[in-house]
């Protein structure tokens, strides 16, 4: 897979407004962008840090998994993404390499982007995202 760098990496958040105070209040990142995708489970705010996005993430449906982890490890770090030009040829070379299962299919991410998760059992269980096109 050739990456383009990195796009972002994300903390799960059980409320976006607390971690505003945080990180855009207190530490002063300015918000590049705030969406509900994923029919109204998931929002996804942005922050930029100069060189790469801090995506604070959300759960808005009562039954999504973030639920789950959030009560299991409490608000921190869920995931770092990869920008590619390609999600849907990124992934068959992931599948290839047995980095990605063949499902899920790739999601919507931020701004209309289409996203995937790779395998955390291939990723020694870190949490890795690719998005682009």
């Amino acid at each position: 897979m050739k990456h383009q760098g990195l796009d972002h990496f994300a903390i799960a958040v059980p409320s976006t407004e607390d971690a505003l105070k945080i990180w855009r209040d207190r530490l002063g990142f300015p918000v590049v962008c705030s969406e509900v995708v994923n029919g109204g489970a998931i929002r996804l705010t942005h922050l930029d840090l100069g060189n790469t996005h801090l995506q604070l993430v959300e759960p808005l449906s009562p039954d999504h998994p973030l639920h789950a982890w959030l009560a299991q490890n409490g608000p921190g770090l869920h995931h770092f993404c990869f920008k590619v030009a390609d999600v849907g040829i990124s992934h068959a070379e992931l599948l290839a390499a047995g980095l990605a299962s063949a499902a899920p299919a790739p999601h919507q991410g931020t701004q209309g982007k289409r996203a995937l998760f790779l395998s955390k059992g291939a990723t020694q269980n870190v949490q890795v995202e690719i998005t682009g096109a």
